[in-house]
């Protein structure tokens, strides 16, 4: 049998995007989650990097220095479209503008984004300021939160965690769990909900949210999943998620 070189390839199954995100070591939950909300042709590439199961200031902070690394090691043709840091609090903990830049070293070709950054861009986009914010985290990591969400502009009406320090346990917090905290830190000051956090299981929960709370909720992993496509060009509406997916 004779193949003609010139029409031996096609555009792979991953022809509309192909996206990589950066987990910790200890993410059990992500992963899934992408897997669900991708669409057809959309590719989802995964890499990890080092922590120990304690989810700090200090533990976050480290893993910067890992970022460019794992970055590398996604589909090193160049073929990456867009890449994420998928850590809400570790890329708060670090900042944006380090993330990019040490995901830049690694992805050269990739836009480049990060939980932090796609939450606050889904917040924008729905055009509110007031948000309640509620995490697994630790109460020096919610600080942390709190004074960089409201360094871009948002008012934090209130903002609780679960004071957790295991990823392993935040990847068990039940869903009636998730939803009484978010229904705790709701009032009527606040315009929306953020939900922050990739490692709950959040997005099972958020459609029934909002229709409880009659307002946006915004969790990590549907506004990751937003945030990445969009940045990939990929425009699909997205049902069963929040207004996010559904919507914008």
């Amino acid at each position: 049998m004779k193949i003609d070189p010139g029409s031996m390839f096609d555009e792979g199954r991953h022809k509309r995007a192909k996206i990589g995100f950066v987990l910790l070591a200890t993410e059990q939950t992500i992963e899934d989650d992408m897997m669900e909300l991708m669409p057809a042709g959309v590719g989802a590439h995964f890499t990890r990097v080092a922590i120990p199961d304690s989810i700090t200031v200090d533990s976050l902070t480290a893993v910067g220095a890992d970022l460019a690394r794992a970055a590398s090691t996604l589909l090193p043709d160049g073929s990456l479209d867009v890449i994420s840091y998928a850590c809400t609090s570790g890329s708060l903990v670090l900042g944006e503008d380090t993330v990019f830049r040490e995901l830049s070293k690694g992805a050269p070709k990739a836009i480049v984004t990060s939980l932090i950054t796609s939450a606050i861009r889904a917040l924008e986009t729905l055009a509110v300021e007031k948000i309640a914010v509620c995490t697994p985290y630790l109460e020096d990591v919610n600080l942390k939160e709190k004074q960089y969400l409201e360094n871009q502009g948002f008012h934090v009406t209130e903002i609780r965690g679960l004071n957790l320090e295991k990823d392993s346990d935040m990847i068990r917090v039940r869903l009636d769990v998730i939803e009484q905290l978010a229904h705790s830190v709701n009032s009527a000051a606040a315009e929306a909900v953020f939900i922050s956090c990739g490692a709950l299981r959040s997005i099972e929960v958020v459609e029934q949210l909002e229709d409880a709370l009659n307002k946006p909720v915004i969790c990590s992993n549907q506004a990751m999943a937003w945030d990445v496509l969009r940045n990939a060009g990929v425009d699909d509406q997205i049902a069963g998620y929040g207004r996010l997916l559904r919507n914008y």
